[in-house]
Order: C-alpha cells, then sequence, then structure tokens
C-alpha cells in the first residue's frame, strides 16, 4: 500500500511539471498561428490537464501579438474568439483490503475516486493593421508591442 502511494504522489510531482509550455503546438499542446488572407490570421492554443485557463489566454494574446510584428504591422483586432476547452472524466480503480484474526476476516474497501481532467483552448481570428504615428487606433484594437511587451516576461517557455 505504501508503495502504491509512493508511486502516485511520483507521477503527480511529475504530471505537475507538465504544464504546457510557450511552444508550437505538440501531443502537449502549443499554440500556432496560420495565415486566412493577407490580414487575418486564426490563433490557435491548446493547453493539457495542468495548464491553467488564463495560461492559455496569455498565449493567445502573445502568439497574436508575434504574428502582427512579423507581419510588419502595429496593430491587431480580434474578430471572434471560441473556447475550444475540452472535459473528460476519469476514475481510480477502488481498493479491498483484507486482515484475518483468527477464524476471522476483516475487510476494508476503499472506492475508486472520480475526477474531471480540464484541458483548455482557445482559438482567435484577428486581423492585422498598420496605425501610423498620427493616426487613432480602433477602438478595439491592440497594440502589438505593447501586449508583447506585457505578456512576454511571464509567458513559460520550454528548457532548452
Amino acid at each position: 500500500m505504501f508503495l502504491r502511494t509512493l508511486t502516485v504522489l511520483g507521477a503527480a510531482v511529475f504530471l505537475a511539471a507538465c504544464s504546457t509550455t510557450y511552444s508550437d503546438m505538440g501531443v502537449g499542446g502549443g499554440v500556432t498561428a496560420s495565415a486566412v488572407t493577407n490580414d487575418v490570421y486564426r490563433i490557435s492554443s491548446r493547453g493539457n490537464g495542468f495548464t491553467d485557463r488564463t495560461t492559455i489566454q496569455d498565449y493567445s494574446l502573445l502568439k497574436a501579438a508575434e504574428t502582427t510584428l512579423a507581419a510588419g504591422k502595429t496593430h491587431f483586432v480580434i474578430l471572434s474568439g471560441t473556447d475550444t476547452t475540452r472535459v473528460s472524466t476519469q476514475r481510480t480503480s477502488g481498493t479491498m483490503y483484507t486482515s484475518v484474526y483468527g477464524n476471522t476476516a476483516y475487510s476494508t474497501y476503499t472506492p475508486g475516486t472520480t475526477y474531471d481532467i480540464v484541458k483548455p483552448g482557445e482559438d482567435l481570428m484577428i486581423r492585422v493593421l498598420n496605425v501610423g504615428a498620427r493616426q487613432q487606433a480602433p477602438a478595439n484594437a491592440f497594440n502589438a508591442q505593447e501586449v508583447f511587451n506585457a505578456i512576454n516576461p511571464r509567458v513559460q517557455r520550454p528548457k532548452s
């Protein structure tokens, strides 16, 4: 019983270190941008069961800012957003322990546990645009450099 508890605890510690990092889309999640037209892009962000929802929002906004700057533009507008979060339910098995004292057996049953695994996700459609120094940006436009400067320092990147 102790070995089983130790194994489960070790697995939990290992998996806790496995939250999705800011990287290209892979098996454990990530973020990607793909062009739809010359100035419209789809930003897709996916996390695993150890990734917080706000982390995925940060990843989406950071990728939108990076995509805007890479396109040589200054601002982006979010045209639409879709929550692509997935939830799955898992169940652990129960355990039975029996002790025998003389002619009597005593059994203890511990039922399994049911839990949800939430894998956050988000898709954004953005339009990138240039706003000149003397122009007024649209009210719903994000300054890409400001978004990049605010979010980039707090994202978790893969260790090399």
